[in-house]
């Protein structure tokens, strides 16, 4: 017979970040390396994401600061700009911006013959000037946006890359491990758009919690 335990809505959240804790034992992560972490694990239930997150040295600070200072941030996809909460980031004045249905977009793709994810990357260039880039679905976004930042025309302040897939998935974030870009990325095939969205959670949670210091 399956015990169901019957949880009041508002600990369910507390009670799967005791879980978490509890289960991945010594993960050897900084303080708000795990704070980031737990909450993908808390969104995949994978713990995975423990050996497979990779951050960049500066990736956490820059974050916090861009977030703090009201940056905007861009998303690959509608699934992961949906997914970030507005809670934290409303009191910094920052906005999450999706352009793949942009028309402008649309027509470019189909004029260049690439992928919309990769058009909407260069149309959203200038919010990306010390912006958030967010891509957890389409490597050609993640390719692109490498590409923009070596010929310096772009230099978003954080890129959360966790594309996922078989097709170029892995390598698209290797190549964003060595460009030069600051990153919150996972290692292999694991991602999606949930996960990118979570996130920025974190990232605004943290931020969240250094403004009230």
């Amino acid at each position: 017979m399956v015990k169901i335990t019957k949880v009041e809505p508002a600990e369910i959240e507390s009670l799967s970040f005791k879980i978490i804790e509890e289960e991945a034992g010594e993960h050897g992560l900084a303080a708000e390396q795990w704070a980031i972490v737990r909450r993908l694990i808390h969104t995949t239930a994978d713990f995975d994401f423990i050996k497979d997150t990779r951050f960049h040295q500066q990736a956490i600070e820059d974050g916090i600061a861009a977030i703090s200072k009201g940056a905007a941030i861009v998303t690959d996809t509608r699934m992961a700009q949906a997914g970030i909460t507005n809670t934290h980031l409303a009191p910094f004045g920052s906005e999450v911006h999706c352009f793949i249905n942009d028309t402008g977009v649309i027509a470019a793709a189909r004029a260049e013959n690439i992928t919309r994810a990769a058009a909407a990357v260069s149309r959203a260039r200038d919010l990306l000037e010390g912006g958030i880039a967010v891509i957890g679905n389409a490597p050609t976004a993640l390719i692109e946006l490498v590409r923009l930042f070596q010929q310096g025309e772009v230099r978003p302040a954080l890129v959360v890359g966790m594309v996922v897939g078989f097709v170029n998935a892995a390598e698209a974030k290797e190549l964003l491990m060595n460009s030069g870009l600051v990153y919150i990325t996972v290692a292999g095939r694991k991602g999606g758009s949930a996960v990118a969205a979570a996130t920025i959670n974190a990232l605004a949670d943290l931020a969240a919690k250094k403004s009230k210091r």
